[in-house]
């Protein structure tokens, strides 16, 4: 079976397997920019686009892992949504609602939430597990607010944590699956950021630490070069890469 993937910036990624075609927290527009002209963090893209979201055709499916919008973007998954009729959209549970309200059709809708799973078609199938942005959030229903997604696929299994960082019983959780890949973002987290509203994620150290301890030989590092105040220093990634090469493959990608 036939594996790809084309980064899209920041947690979003374009898989190819087999015959099916999906999309994992796509961000393609400018919205983020619209919203915060003016402030302090303007939100302004460093890297273009490497398509428009309207170009995207022969989509099946769009994952998303959370809320924030630049893994649900309206402006993106929209234009997703008018050019690929047959496509559909999984989301988590906690934000059925606010997906539907950016005007998803119903009939294509999808939800799931931790410990679920879900099979997309004859060949692949998505497991949800927690994640934590900084921290683990529910509804009162009990939904979780953030996922990851292990996605197995004939003989390779994929992680994509969506937002996250190490927390417990998430090393326990990935060493059930054998994951040949994880899609992990890098740029970390600090007070200033936290205390303005800005939830951090990984660092490189802890990515790889996660990867080697779950046993995980890849590891594609993202959600870098989108936002100027909320990346990571690709000469440290690097550094780290060569650091571990023999241990670890890390895989520094470019958009596109």
């Amino acid at each position: 079976m036939t594996f790809t993937y084309q980064w899209l910036g920041q947690a979003g990624f374009l898989f190819h397997i087999g015959g099916t075609r999906f999309v994992i927290d796509p961000y393609l527009s400018d919205s983020l920019a619209e919203k915060y002209q003016g402030s302090r963090y303007p939100h302004r893209r460093m890297m273009p686009p490497p398509v428009r979201a309207d170009e995207l055709d022969a989509i099946d499916w769009v994952l998303c892992t959370h809320q924030h919008t630049d893994h649900m973007d309206a402006q993106t998954l929209l234009p997703i949504h008018y050019r690929n009729p047959a496509c559909r959209f999984l989301v988590p549970r906690a934000w059925e609602n606010k997906v539907l309200e950016m005007g998803i059709a119903s009939d294509r809708l999808h939800t799931i939430d931790f410990d679920e799973s879900l099979r997309l078609n004859d060949n692949i199938v998505v497991t949800a597990i927690p994640a934590a942005h900084e921290e683990m959030k529910f509804t009162d229903e009990g939904y979780s607010w953030f996922l990851g997604y292990v996605i197995t696929c004939g003989n390779q299994t994929i992680y994509h944590s969506g937002d996250c960082i190490p927390y417990e019983g998430l090393l326990e959780r990935l060493l059930k699956f054998k994951i040949d890949i994880a899609f992990l973002p890098v740029n970390g987290r600090d007070a200033i950021r936290k205390e303005n509203g800005i939830p951090g994620n990984f660092t490189i150290d802890e990515a790889v630490d996660l990867c080697i301890r779950a046993k995980i030989p890849t590891l594609v590092c993202h959600h870098f070069h989108m936002f100027d105040f909320n990346t990571a220093n690709t000469l440290e990634l690097g550094e780290v890469k060569e650091k571990v090469k023999g241990e670890l493959d890390v895989i520094i990608p470019r958009a596109g």
